[in-house]
């Protein structure tokens, strides 16, 4: 008993120090590109790992230059607009068909079940040619018609996780709304849906990291008229023949990164909950 005791301690241990190493892994870069930001683009090739002071220190420079060389303020509220309103789309039109498939058992809805799982697996490269064909045929080549495409995409991760929370919800609370005189969607909204947080919450910050942070889709479907924050930052930095303003691009990579970084310390203890609730329910 004593000896399990040592050995369950010491694999803690090794755990332990293998995630601190993992965490410093996953924060470097993000060091790299907050100490880089603050210095002058030369030194930035050929001095990239040394600590911003004396000539190389310009100070918030790099971040002026950065705003208003690329219509940083813009996109920014672009790319706010497309995220929330495409999360917000996500979640109540798969939470909906979630529900449909988990409590409508055929073969139709098996069959849709499997088709959402299916396209997790269909890599974006395949379609984005044909996708950006009827994307512009029907119009949606807008900030307004994204969102749509954003839902397309989502849908088969998000049906796969609220599917599974889904079925561990019991059907006696929707039968009791039944009978006091709920409609279904009465039934879903007052009763189901609020079921559904911690996975709700889940999905909605898996999908606003991939929204906020996505450079391809918006390239295609938006163009350079209407530039997200990481189109916009790739075009403005970008000079004549190729030469690349490193310094205001670091600082709005820096700007780009904040906001997603607060947003996920503010909810990560709900993502491991949401990830395993909807994975091993049911």
């Amino acid at each position: 008993m004593r000896y399990d005791k040592v050995k369950t301690a010491r694999i803690n241990s090794i755990l332990f120090y293998m995630l601190i190493v993992l965490s410093i892994i996953f924060l470097v870069p993000i060091a790299l590109v907050l100490i880089n930001s603050f210095k002058s683009r030369l030194f930035i090739s050929s001095q990239p790992f040394a600590m911003p002071k004396g000539e190389m220190f310009v100070g918030f420079t790099n971040y002026l230059t950065g705003l208003t060389s690329s219509g940083f303020f813009l996109a920014f509220l672009r790319s706010a607009f497309i995220t929330l309103f495409s999360v917000g789309l996500i979640l109540v039109c798969t939470s909906m068909t979630s529900w449909f498939i988990a409590r409508v058992r055929n073969r139709f809805t098996k069959g849709l079940y499997y088709l959402f799982a299916f396209s997790m697996i269909v890599p974006f490269q395949m379609v984005m040619y044909t996708m950006t064909y009827i994307v512009n045929r029907l119009n949606f080549d807008n900030i307004f018609g994204i969102n749509f495409v954003y839902l397309g995409f989502g849908a088969g991760l998000s049906v796969f996780m609220f599917t599974g929370f889904i079925k561990s919800v019991p059907v006696d609370i929707e039968e009791a709304a039944e009978i006091d005189g709920c409609s279904p969607l009465q039934t879903f909204f007052l009763v189901v849906f609020p079921v559904l947080k911690p996975t709700t919450i889940t999905v909605a910050i898996l999908n606003a990291m991939w929204i906020w942070n996505d450079y391809l889709l918006p390239y295609l479907v938006l163009g350079t008229d209407d530039k997200t924050v990481p189109v916009a930052i790739q075009i403005a930095m970008q000079g004549a023949y190729g030469a690349t303003d490193y310094g205001g691009f670091m600082a709005m990579l820096m700007l780009a990164i904040i906001p997603i970084i607060v947003f996920y310390l503010l909810a990560q203890r709900y993502i491991i909950s949401g990830v395993i609730s909807g994975a091993v329910k049911g």
